[in-house]
């Protein structure tokens, strides 16, 4: 009985590496273009805020590293 317990553990370790196998081969193209397509809206909304910011302050920007 032992020695059935003993064959049980690489039968499981085969059927894991199965399942790992054909998850990490899925295709995962479709969640690239919405990640991308979210990242270009978020580029097009930082670029708003930004020439929103210069057109309403004349002054000269200041790094972070300027504080005091």
């Amino acid at each position: 009985m032992a020695s059935l317990a003993w064959l049980l553990i690489p039968l499981f370790a085969a059927v894991g590496a199965a399942i790992w196998g054909s998850w990490a081969a899925r295709d995962r193209t479709q969640g690239d273009i919405s990640e991308l397509a979210g990242y270009a809206r978020f580029r097009e909304v930082m670029d708003k805020a930004d020439r929103a910011h210069r057109a309403g302050t004349k002054e000269k920007a200041h790094s972070g590293s300027d504080a005091v």
